[in-house]
């Protein structure tokens, strides 16, 4: 899952989301320069991220786009589950898709200054083109991908993937559903866990 899935999966607690949101630019023991809670949330995402590629459901679902991306394809179905999410935003949370976003870039805009250089760079044009939010078109997955293939080494097939997207939407969303279900679980235990220890101290 990519940055809308992480942010939402971190609960309310602001450092939370910052870890979680730069988790994927912080490597190896680099997370203990930061605040306690913003380590937590960069762990978060690390066991986020292992349980996602270990989960049968998420590689049944990354094997529909391995044709054309081989190794890419989990990388694809970060994006796809975010934009599946963001489909079927009213069935895991009240607030709006729009509100959510924007609470989150503030949020972000708050922690700017300790914000990984990548982050920093990134971050204006995510929000001005408010990404988050466009996940949920499928027009907003493919500009995704085009962007990413432009800055990385995915390769750019992003209109196959939106074909592929569209030819076995049903059974994705299916898929997703089921997986997040039991993503949301397991990031409920640990945010309830880490409320314990707090309480302890």
């Amino acid at each position: 899952m990519n940055y809308l899935a992480h942010l939402y999966l971190s609960g309310p607690a602001a450092g939370i989301k910052v870890g979680n949101f730069i988790g994927d630019y912080v490597k190896g023991s680099r997370h203990n320069r930061y605040a306690p809670e913003i380590q937590k949330g960069i762990l978060m995402h690390r066991q986020i991220d292992s349980f996602m590629d270990s989960h049968p459901v998420a590689r049944e679902s990354a094997a529909v786009f391995k044709p054309q991306y081989r190794r890419y394809a989990s990388v694809v179905i970060d994006i796809i589950y975010d934009h599946l999410l963001a489909a079927n935003w009213s069935r895991y949370s009240e607030a709006s898709l729009h509100h959510f976003v924007s609470d989150a870039h503030k949020i972000l805009l708050k922690h700017y200054f300790i914000l990984p250089g990548v982050v920093k760079q990134f971050l204006p044009f995510l929000i001005k083109s408010r990404r988050m939010e466009h996940y949920r078109l499928t027009s907003g997955v493919e500009r995704t991908l085009k962007i990413m293939a432009a800055h990385s080494s995915l390769p750019d097939h992003s209109q196959w993937a939106i074909e592929q997207l569209h030819t076995h939407y049903d059974v994705l969303n299916q898929q997703f559903n089921s997986f997040f279900e039991e993503v949301m679980v397991m990031c409920e235990l640990y945010l309830a866990e880490e409320l314990i220890q707090k309480q302890a101290i």
